[in-house]
């Protein structure tokens, strides 16, 4: 694995932006996970690969936009999609993005299951955990989009059925129980002479693949699904009581659909949302276990 970029001694003549950015603590991100983010975005396959890729997989989007008006409407291929991102992603991507990618489904998973525990009603859930590169063969990419309109929808039906809606909960009482860090292992990722291509540049690459191999409905719902990120936060905000962390949501405004040229990008901030909202939740759930620690204490 490369070195990262933060043991260079720091010169304050030519001060590293990646380490500003590490170092930064005004926002909550596990401190494994910023380290091979920041990694992978100062990589040399995101500084030079990225901005020759980026405009060449919007510019497939639209052509494979205007191929789809000739295909039949119904036609997909997601098991050979899924086979082919899998492929991609145990040969060509950095071991980062590889973590990343994994741990996003899992992280995911645990963010609804928190939600319906403490919405007070009973939501159904289909969490996806995937653990080696070759368990996204099961469509789990599909699945997870199906996944976050799925919740959507069980969660305001039950909530409507019982004329009930989302309300704070006391921390002393919010379930926080499904929460924890994903059994997965950046040193455990695929460490391949070819497995050099960043997070973004991959997402940038895989976009338009991925529309080729679904039908025109399911990317536009993929690509549409990554505007719920404003509607997680918000209802774990109500839960929580704490609305100030909405300003780190970037994918806003759900009711107003946006092009999926820019699908790739939003992509990525659904991803770095994702593991923000994970971590603000791990460190409620620690600070609720160190006051429940010190309550039995002092009652000793």
């Amino acid at each position: 694995m490369k070195p990262d970029p933060f043991d260079a001694p720091h010169d304050p003549r030519d001060p590293n932006p990646w380490l500003a950015n590490y170092l930064d603590q005004s926002t909550p991100l596990d401190d494994a996970v910023k380290r091979a983010w920041l990694a992978d975005s100062a990589s040399g396959s995101r500084q030079y690969l990225l901005p020759i890729i980026r405009p060449l997989a919007r510019t497939c989007i639209v052509l494979i936009q205007v191929l789809k008006i000739a295909m039949p409407k119904k036609w997909a291929a997601s098991l050979m999609l899924h086979r082919i991102l899998a492929w991609g992603m145990n040969r060509c991507l950095s071991p980062q993005a590889n973590w990343l990618i994994l741990r996003h489904f899992h992280l995911g998973s645990q963010v609804l299951a928190f939600i319906a525990a403490n919405s007070g009603v009973q939501v159904t859930l289909s969490p996806l955990t995937p653990m080696v590169i070759d368990d996204l063969k099961d469509e789990v990419f599909l699945k997870h989009d199906l996944n976050l309109f799925n919740f959507i929808i069980n969660l305001n039906r039950a909530l409507r059925a019982e004329g009930r809606t989302l309300k704070p909960v006391p921390m002393a009482e919010v379930d926080f129980s499904m929460l924890h860090q994903p059994a997965l292992a950046l040193q455990d990722m695929p460490h391949g002479k070819l497995n050099g291509i960043d997070l973004q540049s991959a997402i940038e690459i895989f976009t338009p693949v991925y529309q080729l191999f679904l039908t025109d409905h399911d990317f536009w719902r993929a690509s549409n699904s990554l505007q719920l990120d404003e509607t997680i936060g918000i209802y774990a905000a109500t839960l929580l009581n704490s609305p100030q962390h909405l300003v780190l949501l970037n994918n806003k405004h759900p009711l107003v659909p946006m092009s999926t040229l820019r699908a790739g990008f939003r992509l990525v901030l659904h991803g770095l949302s994702t593991e923000m909202l994970h971590c603000l939740l791990m460190e409620m759930k620690d600070a609720q276990e160190a006051a429940r620690v010190t309550a039995r204490t002092v009652a000793f």
